[in-house]
Parts: C-alpha cells; sequence; structure tokens
C-alpha cells in the first residue's frame, strides 16, 4: 500500500513539475537575412498567438550581420540566404544544424516615366547594367528586348546593398554563371566591390533598397520579390537558360527539380527549364546542435515545426516559395539534430 502511494505521489509531483515546465515563458533570440524578413515576422507574430509562453523576436540585420551574432552567441539562432561558410560552421563547438525554412526569388525592380510594366531584360542586358557598361535605358538591346515600348533617355541609376548580404550573395552568383566578365571583374559573395560610379547607389536591406529604387527616376535595384510585390514597385521580366522572358511566381517549378544533399545546401545560379525563373533560392535558418539550455532547444524545434507547417500556407500569399513537400520531410528530420 505504502509502496502504491508513494508511486501515486511520485507521478503526482511529476505531473506538476510538467505543468509548471509548459507554463514557463521562453523568449527566443535571432538576426539575419532581411529576404525573408516579412514572412518570419508574420510566423513568428502567429506562433506567439498559439503559443503565448514562446516568444521569438527577430531582428533583419543581414545575412552577413546574423551570421556574425550567431558566432558571437547573442542570438539563439541566425538567418541567412547565403547559407554558413563551412570555415565559419568550424568556429562552432556545439555543431551547426542548417536548415532551409522557405524560398524566394529576386527581382530587378525599377522606376520609369509612365510606369510601363514587365520591362524585358535579356541576360546580357541585366548583367552588363550591373557591370556598368549599359548606362542608359533607350540603350539599342534594351529598345530591341521591348518593341513598342517607348524606353526614356534617362541615365540607368544602380542600387546595391550597402551591407553584407545575403541577397547579393544570390544574385551576384546568378550573374558569375550568366557572364564571364562579372565572374572574373567582380565575382560574388555577401559583398561585391560594385563599379565605382555614381551612378551606383548604395542602400542597406531590402527594404533600403525598396525605398531608394522608389525615390529615384531610372532607377534599377535588385530585391526580393516579396519586397517587390508589398511596395507594388515594378519589375522586369528575365530571359532565363532557356532564352524565355518569365517573371517571378514561378519558383515553384524550379525548386522542384532540386534535390537537397545531406547538409541541406544547395544552390540554383542558372536553372534549367523554359519556365523557370533565373533567381531562386533558398533562404537558411541556422541552429546549435547542441544547446546548454533544453528548453530554448524545445523551443526551437517547436518554432521550425511551425514554419513547415502553418507557415508554409502563408508563404505563396506573401510572395515566397512553399517548400516542396520532400524538402518539408528532410528538414523535420533535421531538426531532431537540435538538441
Amino acid at each position: 500500500m505504502k509502496r502504491f502511494m508513494l508511486a501515486a505521489t511520485c507521478a503526482a509531483a511529476l505531473a506538476l513539475a510538467s505543468s509548471a515546465l509548459a507554463q514557463e515563458k521562453i523568449r527566443l533570440t535571432g538576426s539575419g537575412a532581411s529576404f525573408p524578413a516579412p514572412i518570419y515576422m508574420a510566423w513568428f507574430k502567429d506562433l506567439g498567438k498559439k503559443n503565448p509562453n514562446l516568444t521569438v523576436d527577430y531582428q533583419a540585420k543581414g545575412s552577413g550581420a546574423g551570421v556574425q551574432d550567431f558566432l558571437n552567441k547573442t542570438v539563439d539562432f541566425a538567418a541567412s540566404d547565403s547559407a554558413m561558410k563551412k570555415e565559419d560552421m568550424a568556429k562552432v563547438p556545439e555543431g551547426v544544424q542548417l536548415l532551409p525554412m522557405t524560398a524566394g526569388e529576386i527581382v530587378l525592380a525599377y522606376n520609369l516615366p509612365g510606369n510601363p510594366k514587365g520591362i524585358r531584360l535579356p541576360r546580357e542586358v541585366y548583367s552588363s547594367i550591373f557591370l556598368g557598361k549599359i548606362t542608359r535605358w533607350n540603350d539599342a538591346r534594351i529598345t530591341a528586348a521591348n518593341p513598342g515600348v517607348s524606353l526614356p533617355d534617362l541615365p540607368i541609376t544602380v542600387v546595391v546593398r550597402a551591407d553584407s548580404s545575403g541577397t547579393t550573395a544570390v544574385f551576384s552568383k546568378h550573374l558569375a554563371a550568366i557572364n564571364d566578365e562579372f565572374r572574373k571583374s567582380l565575382g560574388e559573395g555577401n559583398t561585391v566591390n560594385w563599379p565605382a560610379s555614381d551612378k551606383f547607389i548604395k542602400s542597406p536591406k531590402n527594404d533600403g533598397v525598396t525605398a531608394t529604387v522608389r525615390q529615384t527616376p531610372g532607377a534599377i535595384g535588385y530585391i526580393e520579390y516579396a519586397f517587390a510585390k508589398l511596395a507594388k514597385v515594378d519589375y522586369a521580366l528575365l530571359q532565363n537558360k532557356a532564352g524565355q522572358y518569365v517573371g517571378a511566381g514561378n519558383g515553384g517549378e524550379t525548386l522542384a527539380g532540386v534535390k537537397l544533399p545531406p547538409d541541406m545546401i544547395a544552390w540554383l545560379p542558372d536553372p534549367d527549364g523554359a519556365k523557370a525563373y533565373p533567381i531562386t533560392s533558398y533562404t537558411w535558418m541556422i541552429f546549435r546542435k547542441s544547446n546548454a539550455d533544453p528548453k530554448k532547444a524545445q523551443a526551437l524545434r517547436e518554432m521550425v515545426e511551425y514554419g513547415l507547417t502553418h507557415g508554409q500556407k502563408m508563404a505563396d500569399a506573401m510572395g515566397y516559395i512553399p517548400l516542396p513537400a520532400g524538402v518539408v520531410d528532410q528538414v523535420r528530420t533535421a531538426a531532431a539534430n537540435i538538441k
């Protein structure tokens, strides 16, 4: 009888402890990429409503700054559009787990008098614009691609990122893949030494580039599709590898043909397919495999699971690409490494 009472007492104590743990408030902090910031902010706000005991604070500082915060251990997780370099991963004794949480497309937003829609830009043209080789909107190569469109005799103002940016890494990787001169002279990375010209303007983060394009007649800049959609700015139809002019919003078909390797990092610098949008990329959250606080580790896994379920349902409406079902399964399996 005493043994039964002792067991019942222990069970009750365990139930109380479990209940107390469930009621404990946990705050997670993250920083990094501005590319996925709109959808992440929406996720974290809704997650907080569904679980009032879990708060996620995220600062869109740029991919480079997010990775540095992660290395400095000032955040619980980071976000980056350029994944994370292996040499940086080696600096994290707890181990690193990268998880692609959403995907998006980079568009070339522009500001032209009369607001002409869907300006067509051949591969050679838009890569040459960012080399500083094509400098006016009525250049013969642009007008030839846009018969019937009256293009102004206006200088092209090129708007690029001022900060260390995963968006820049994805964009420059694409330009390097399609233009040998760009690859040899400017290369690729989170930062690029853009041509020294008063027609190249630097602005911080995706929203900064978007605002500068909107305020500058004759401007063109690279931004994530969701920002273009939200700001209602015009963006170009880009010529893909198959020679077709395509607009953003078709990235799902592009991603469908990509198989993620075990490290969960895959690039699409110049995708195949007649309907493929040419600048499409996953964007990653970055976690420590071993976390000092098991409650935070559990909360991080809960945050990931929310993103894989409820979160994916928001993607299309916000201008992002829902993860393919097979990728969701891979990410869910890998998330178990966060302990």
